[in-house]
């Protein structure tokens, strides 16, 4: 049982990692602190794809010459690792387009409680 759980030690770390930003997202009344839980909730997304297309042994998908191209299995699949990396930078897009609109609504309202903006707007 030990070794289930240390064999998939990516998978429980990328579990926390959704729990943890999920519980900031939700839970949380500070605007900031809903961004952060975003981008913990992201990493851990991205964490999940790329050791879900990790593979023991495998190379990247270059033509060796102690490698057969006919057999596939040592070749990794880099599309996953390619998707994973266009996923960060719209992360950083998406991260610093709400930090400039936290600043806007702080500039606005004085505060980042979502429940005193709420109350404001009404």
């Amino acid at each position: 049982m030990l070794d289930f759980f240390m064999g998939h030690y990516a998978y429980w770390f990328t579990i926390i990692l959704l729990a943890i930003g999920l519980y900031g997202m939700l839970l949380k009344k500070n605007l900031v602190k809903k961004t952060i839980g975003l981008s913990i909730f992201q990493a851990a997304v991205i964490l999940f794809f790329v050791s879900v297309a990790m593979k023991d042994g495998a190379t990247v998908p270059v033509k060796m010459e102690g490698l057969p191209v006919s057999e596939a299995a040592n070749y990794m699949n880099a599309l996953p690792h390619t998707l994973m990396l266009t996923a960060i930078v719209v992360g950083v897009a998406t991260l610093g387009v709400a930090l400039a609109l936290i600043v806007t609504i702080y500039n606005r309202y004085e505060t980042l409680n979502e429940e005193e903006i709420l109350d404001k707007i009404q």
